[in-house]
């Protein structure tokens, strides 16, 4: 009996991890790409906050491949090295539409009106939109992680109030694939 009850379970564990691995599948269909970032490359110099130097300009994005389903997307962009036990909040922004499949170059401004449906909320710099890479000097070479989310909701519940954490929240909770282009920089 034991032996029978094993089987089950076996069979129904491989069951789960097949449909992971199909919805893994599906999902690993949205890419995301830039003009100006290269996978595993040194951020151009014109995307580097203005106090190390830079210009301080979001990046141009594209996406393509988004899951059937999708009714809008939102950005994060991350660095988990950055030395405060939780990393560094350099850009959010959501409620982008879903017709939308790229962002230009500065749509981190917020007077710039690039993506006037979406919302940007305070990055770690303390102000909505995009603040560039900035880390600690000789702290080293710090991750830069650009995640792009295909969300199954028109528009996440929150405004230009909440936090990255509530964001993240939100876009875990409706998130139907996800795509991530990540980049370095050191001073």
């Amino acid at each position: 009996m034991a032996g029978v009850r094993w089987l089950a379970t076996a069979k129904l564990m491989a069951a789960s991890l097949l449909a992971v691995f199909a919805g893994q599948a599906s999902a690993g269909d949205l890419t995301l790409s830039s003009e100006s970032l290269q996978q595993g490359e040194r951020m151009p110099m014109a995307h580097v906050y203005h106090g190390c130097g830079g210009d301080n300009i979001s990046p141009p994005l594209s996406w393509s491949g988004a899951p059937e389903g999708t009714r809008s997307y939102a950005l994060m962009v991350h660095d988990p090295d950055a030395p405060t036990g939780s990393g560094w909040w350099h850009w959010v922004i959501f409620n982008i539409p879903a017709d939308v499949t790229s962002l230009e170059a500065g749509a981190g401004e917020l007077k710039n009106g690039l993506v006037p449906e979406a919302i940007q909320v305070r990055n770690d710099y303390g102000a909505p939109g995009y603040g560039g890479a900035c880390p600690p000097k000789g702290h080293g070479k710090h991750r830069y992680q650009f995640r792009l989310y295909a969300l199954g909701v028109e528009q996440l519940p929150l405004d230009e109030n909440a936090t990255p954490a509530q964001v993240g929240f939100q876009i875990n909770a409706n998130k139907l694939a996800e795509a991530e282009l990540e980049v370095t920089w050191s001073r």
